[in-house]
């Protein structure tokens, strides 16, 4: 398929179609919604089916039904819906059904505005529903990559038997870039899930359930699962290092479209006679925290940059211990940092006249 321009939404939406997904459930809210609009086209002309659900607590337990069922599924929807789903996520936590859930932040707490916003980290990455258990998390920093991570996201699902969240910003879905599909998947062509609620002739029943009343069985469900997480950390590990096969001043370190407003920096920075690199995690679960570690030993100075007043920065200065300071940047509300004030960060605290 040869590049088209697509808004970032759009091509989420298409990334699922071409993944093998037929089943999406959702509830509008701003700036996600050309997803479920594109979908509500699209799916029925490829024979799947859009489901305006009449909340998004009703459309995440339709994905709990579908992803038991065996079907690929998912949904979309931006901070105050993701909250509302928060319930049901662990409930397919817990039952260990493959999902896939887009979330395009939005400037918060509460309804907060309907602009960029990255404040929603905390929630995707430590579990913003009850009990012990984890999505995996993959963070996109271009429309193709978003494309890219919502197929794989899929395939990330049915592997582990777990929820995935793909997370990104509002800039993410609306702005436009040129995307190329290169994987295309039908559902018939998608491998068998023996542990589906598909039926019980001739085979025994399955059964999709979270609910374990007797202490020991139930503790043992959930060691299961930190297993199943240690294992997502051990091989699913994702990261960009930029500009760091040499010893930096200033090590950037930022997600999502934030770390490219950072390689605009580093290219001013240049200018000064300033060297710098950008560490971006593309698993913000897993974390890429000893990665992240080795990249901080070769720089002088460790600046986290986020559209939050800070979030990921935990994670970072958990991994980089609290021998090394750790400075921080951010923009909230949907305002959106400049190159510029990057660079007037980064001279300041290698010592540079501003």
């Amino acid at each position: 398929m040869a590049k088209k321009l697509m808004k970032g939404c759009e091509a989420i939406g298409e990334a699922a179609i071409q993944a093998g997904c037929r089943l999406f459930f959702g509830y509008p809210i701003t700036p996600q919604n050309e997803i479920p609009e594109y979908l509500s086209a699209r799916m029925p002309a490829v024979g799947g089916t859009f489901v305006q659900a009449e909340s998004e607590v009703a459309a995440s337990n339709m994905l709990y039904g579908a992803a038991g069922a065996g079907c690929r599924c998912f949904t979309s929807s931006s901070g105050p819906g993701i909250s509302l789903m928060q319930e049901a996520i662990s409930y397919m936590a817990g039952a260990e059904l493959p999902v896939v859930i887009v979330n395009i932040m939005r400037g918060g707490p509460g309804l907060g505005g309907i602009l960029p916003s990255q404040s929603d980290y905390l929630q995707a990455v430590k579990g913003g529903g009850h009990g012990d258990y984890r999505l995996l998390v993959l963070a996109p920093s271009t429309v193709q990559e978003a494309a890219d991570l919502v197929q794989e996201a899929f395939d990330l699902a049915d592997q582990y038997r777990n929820p995935v969240m793909v997370l990104g910003d509002g800039l993410i879905g609306q702005m436009m870039e040129p995307v190329e599909f290169t994987k295309s998947i039908r559902p018939e062509d998608l491998p068998a899930k023996p542990w589906a609620t598909t039926g019980a002739k001739g085979r025994k029943p399955n059964v999709i359930n979270s609910l374990y009343l007797e202490g020991a069985k139930l503790e043992a469900h959930n060691w299961a699962l930190a297993k199943k997480y240690e294992a997502m950390t051990r091989d699913v590990c994702r990261y960009e290092a930029w500009h760091l096969e040499r010893e930096v001043d200033v090590l950037f370190i930022a997600y999502g479209t934030v770390a490219r407003i950072c390689k605009s920096a580093i290219a001013l920075l240049a200018e000064h006679g300033v060297t710098a690199g950008l560490f971006r995690p593309i698993t913000l679960f897993p974390y890429p925290g000893e990665v992240l570690a080795q990249a901080a030993e070769r720089a002088k100075h460790l600046l986290v940059t986020e559209l939050s007043t800070g979030q990921m920065i935990e994670d970072a200065r958990y991994h980089l211990g609290k021998h090394r300071p750790v400075h921080f940047y951010g923009r909230v509300g949907g305002m959106i940092m400049a190159p510029e004030e990057l660079v007037t960060k980064a001279l300041t605290l290698v010592g540079r006249q501003v």
